[in-house]
């Protein structure tokens, strides 16, 4: 297996610490506000670097970090006059659901700020005692960046003073304008928590490591975990002063991997709040099925920048109808779980750093192929169960066709729709039953009014959206 490594920009072999496992870090969302496509797309991509691995015999731990310590909940709290505890849990809550509308697994192991004090306080000792770190007379604590000889070795950044000051947090007890804040004394009356530096919050690069150092890492290897990934945006200043505290404060680098997803653009433009154009993923759910959103946030490589615009959405589902329409063919038959040549491509494939492209090349080839077969004569009985075994690995690697393939063409009709369809559906059975023919080709003519078709199969009765 290969990756890219962003911060090398090579793609390297992979070689985990230990042999048979892998630890993967990925950071996770604030929980302020609702998920949006950016978050949706970084899910989706660590969700099948996920499945690639274990595909590949690795045993995986992956943890994604829940922050719920930051200025923009606490922001949101004081104006809905909640507590930060309501704010936190109603979007991580929401954050999980639409996780799951989409296809995205629950990680192995989901850390929050809050349950991790004890670990930042403990870096910080680390950090103040090495001479890292210092506080000043308010009471606030920075990382020294002239005390480490990398800094700006992972992001490869080469500073100017302007944007050393607006990327960091401006003070003017720093000992350098790049220094950056570990711990934030607070006097004003809002959330703060005690520490053995006084009252206050953790700064937010502080949390990530403190959390790989808590749940994640061994003394004994040469780094933190095997990969960190996360957004582009994240490379810097986030990875980068996440890199220098655990380099300072432990004996091993944070990583010896990095994975970074690209941006997501809206009709060409970068998604941004402060555009006004931040899609967010519950209201593309109310459009669209989120296998449909999985398939066309994931059809291109992780790295490009993704351009989500409505035309090439459309394209993108025909795509997976295919899928649909070849399992749909197959439905009710026995698969054959051995491995195929097909599987061993498609692994192959996704196992350099993540093709996608050359995955569902081969995706689209096995479903002509198979369908071009299944049109010629003949019963083709091992053919159907190898095509069956294939959608089935499809499904397991990638998260693509996991529907019942009628359901699936059901989409985009709402749910009163659908119960009056089964209850006529019901009822022309009846009518068959009885071999009451023109009640039943009545109750027919009214199914199709609705705008479907229907398919009488040995399984029963099925419908779907024309």
């Amino acid at each position: 297996m290969h990756i890219f490594d962003s911060v090398q920009k090579t793609k390297r072999l992979f070689t985990p610490q230990n042999e048979s496992k892998v630890t993967l870090y990925v950071c996770g969302p604030t929980v302020y506000d609702d998920a949006h496509l950016g978050h949706a797309k970084s899910a989706l991509v660590f969700d099948l670097l996920v499945r690639v691995l274990r595909a590949n015999g690795y045993a995986v731990t992956y943890a994604r970090n829940i922050t719920d310590i930051d200025d923009k909940i606490i922001k949101k709290a004081v104006e809905q006059n909640k507590s930060i505890k309501e704010i936190t849990e109603f979007y991580t809550d929401a954050f999980h659901k639409e996780m799951a509308q989409i296809g995205v697994s629950r990680p192995d192991l989901e850390p929050k700020a809050t349950e991790s004090l004890d670990a930042m306080y403990m870096l910080i000792r680390k950090l103040i005692d090495s001479n890292h770190a210092y506080q000043t007379e308010d009471g606030d604590i920075y990382f020294d960046t002239s005390s480490d000889s990398q800094y700006l070795t992972l992001s490869k950044r080469v500073q100017n003073e302007d944007e050393k000051i607006n990327r960091v947090e401006n003070s003017s007890h720093k000992k350098n304008s790049a220094d950056f804040a570990l711990w934030k004394s607070v006097k004003d009356g809002t959330v703060v928590f005690d520490s053995p530096f006084g009252a206050g919050r953790p700064g937010w690069h502080v949390e990530c490591s403190a959390m790989i150092e808590k749940h994640l890492a061994d003394k004994d290897m040469n780094f933190a975990v095997d990969i960190h990934g996360g957004g582009a945006d994240l490379l810097f200043p986030h990875h980068e002063n996440e890199a220098a505290q655990t380099r300072c404060g432990t004996n091993h680098a944070l990583a010896n991997y990095w994975m970074h997803n690209g941006f997501v653009n809206i009709d060409g433009e970068k998604m941004s709040k402060s555009l006004g154009n931040s899609f967010f993923l519950k209201d593309a759910l109310k459009v669209y099925d989120g296998e449909v959103l999985r398939f066309y946030l994931l059809s291109t490589h992780y790295r490009s920048n993704f351009n989500f615009n409505q035309e090439d959405l459309a394209a993108s589902k025909k795509r997976l109808d295919k899928i649909y329409r070849l399992k749909k063919r197959l439905f009710g038959l026995a698969e054959d779980r051995d491995k195929t040549l097909f599987q061993e491509e498609l692994l192959k494939a996704l196992s350099d750093d993540l093709n996608i492209s050359n995955a569902l090349a081969l995706i689209d080839e096995m479903v002509t192929h198979a369908n071009e077969t299944l049109d010629t004569a003949g019963k083709h009985k091992e053919l159907k169960a190898e095509t069956l075994s294939n959608l089935a690995y499809i499904e397991e690697i990638l998260g693509f066709g996991s529907k019942n393939p009628f359901e699936y063409f059901q989409s985009g009709v709402d749910d009163e729709t659908k119960t009056k369809i089964t209850e006529l559906i019901l009822k022309r059975d009846e009518a068959k039953k009885a071999k009451d023919f023109a009640t039943s080709d009545k109750i027919r003519d009214e199914i199709l009014s609705y705008g479907v078709s229907i398919m009488d199969t040995p399984q029963g009765t099925f419908w779907e959206k024309v």
